[in-house]
């Protein structure tokens, strides 16, 4: 099986509704598949099958046999008066070698950050200890379930640019379930749209002149990647500021409702 996972006639239900149908799809070895929706559409069931968290009501859904999978969550709450810092959260649900775990907050881009308490890092460094920990099981395939939720523009942008380099230096395959359009779509070899089943799929410049695409996110998508790729082909150097120029710039293009 050279795929990393693939679904045929997929169809899941939750609480006896069916909330996804006939989805067929498949991850190849170190692509970025974006998949996007409006709120409601299946994208977060979607993930969560793919990892096997849920059980597909109908159809097949094989994984390549020993596949390794790193999950990043959407949010994850801690006790604000549980003292942990972040190599001790590291460890847990078992002990991980100091340097394995420094490795792993390095990749992510949290270095500095070990002896840190969990509960006074700020919404982006907090994501990048989560992505840490996703890294320690040194995945075929990362998936992230809208890891970028509450972080602003240009943080979100620089996370985004993290799992490029991660994509580039660990050569695994990356699946981003997000509402953050202007950037994923950039940052992504394929794209999935999905509103109870996939209304469109392929290169995110493809799917963003699909009318199933434009009737669910508007039209404002097209302008904020091609800025964002001309931004992005210049320089990696500028992080911040290329991220702060995209925000602003995909917040005037963006004519579609937030997903």
């Amino acid at each position: 099986m050279t795929q990393l996972i693939e679904a045929r006639d997929l169809a899941l239900s939750l609480d006896g509704r069916e909330v996804l149908r006939d989805v067929s799809l498949s991850i190849q070895p170190g692509e970025i598949v974006t998949i996007v929706g409006p709120n409601g559409s299946g994208k977060s069931s979607l993930l969560r099958a793919l990892i096997g968290a849920i059980r597909p009501s109908r159809g097949t859904l094989t994984r390549k046999p020993g596949l390794k999978i790193g999950y990043v969550p959407q949010k994850l709450a801690i006790d604000p008066t549980l003292p942990i810092t972040v190599e001790r959260f590291l460890s847990l649900p078992r002990p991980v070698p100091r340097e394995v775990a420094r490795a792993a907050l390095d990749r992510a881009g949290a270095e500095g950050l070990a002896g840190r308490q969990m509960t006074r890092l700020s919404g982006g460094q907090f994501q990048r200890v989560l992505l840490a920990r996703a890294l320690l099981v040194d995945p075929d395939i990362l998936m992230l379930d809208e890891a970028t939720q509450g972080l602003d523009q240009p943080g979100a942008a620089a996370f985004y640019r993290r799992i490029e380099d991660i994509r580039r230096t660990m050569g695994c395959a990356i699946v981003m379930v997000s509402h953050d359009l202007h950037v994923v779509m950039a940052a992504s070899d394929r794209v999935l749209c999905v509103n109870g089943h996939i209304c469109c799929e392929g290169a995110p410049e493809l799917v963003a002149s699909r009318p199933e695409y434009q009737a669910l996110f508007g039209t404002g998508t097209q302008g904020a990647l091609a800025l964002y790729r001309h931004e992005h082909s210049h320089s990696h150097d500028h992080s911040h500021d290329h991220g702060h120029d995209h925000a602003h710039a995909s917040q005037d293009d963006q004519t579609g409702p937030r997903p």
